[in-house]
């Protein structure tokens, strides 16, 4: 008669199923590790991430410094050039106005010239602002007085040209000179400029 020993077999079955078995606080242990290690990855993820967009945003700094340079370049450029600009309007404008000026004087110089009768010689002029003091010698009084009328018809000095001082004085060689002086006030520049064009009524009579 065989004997079989179903109580081993029982003891064997249940060692398996036990090893098999997993229990609750192995599993909380499980699942406590499956999310450590999943925060752990995210974690380890983001601090990457932010590391890698951080070296990008370093990149783009540094690309903005360069380009900031070099428009500080360009900027330093244009307002130097705006100031060189200025600086040479300045001085067309100040060229500009020397020649308007200088055309009065000119004109001025040039009638004074003009209304010299004969026998009559300029040995002093002046300019205080726009009153003009001559004086000279002349042959006559009436020679003094042609100077005058003439100053008066260039249209470039107010009427009347006044008569400062007239004396005669005696000359060596020939007759008596007259010493006079003479004080004649500008007119207005434009319209002795008119008068004095081509046509004008500033012509020597």
């Amino acid at each position: 008669m065989i004997r079989i020993n179903l109580l081993a077999v029982e003891r064997a079955r249940a060692k398996k199923k036990a090893r098999l078995t997993i229990s609750p606080a192995q599993r909380v242990t499980i699942g406590a590790s499956l999310i450590l290690v999943a925060t752990v990855l995210g974690i380890g993820w983001w601090f990457m991430s932010l590391r890698q967009r951080s070296a990008e945003i370093d990149v783009e700094i540094a690309a903005a410094e360069s380009e900031t340079l070099k428009l500080r370049t360009v900027l330093a450029q244009v307002q130097k050039f705006e100031s060189r600009r200025a600086q040479l309007t300045q001085r067309v404008t100040l060229i500009e106005q020397l020649r308007r000026g200088q055309a009065a004087p000119v004109h001025v110089l040039d009638e004074i010239s003009k209304s010299l009768p004969d026998r009559l010689w300029l040995v002093e002029l002046k300019q205080q602002g726009t009153d003009f003091t001559m004086a000279g010698f002349a042959a006559s009084m009436p020679t003094v007085a042609d100077f005058v009328a003439n100053l008066e018809a260039t249209q470039w000095f107010k009427r009347p040209v006044e008569i400062l001082d007239s004396q005669e004085t005696p000359d060596a060689k020939s007759t008596d000179l007259v010493k006079f002086s003479v004080k004649a006030t500008l007119n207005d520049q434009d319209a002795g400029a008119a008068n004095a064009a081509p046509g004008g009524r500033g012509a020597k009579p």
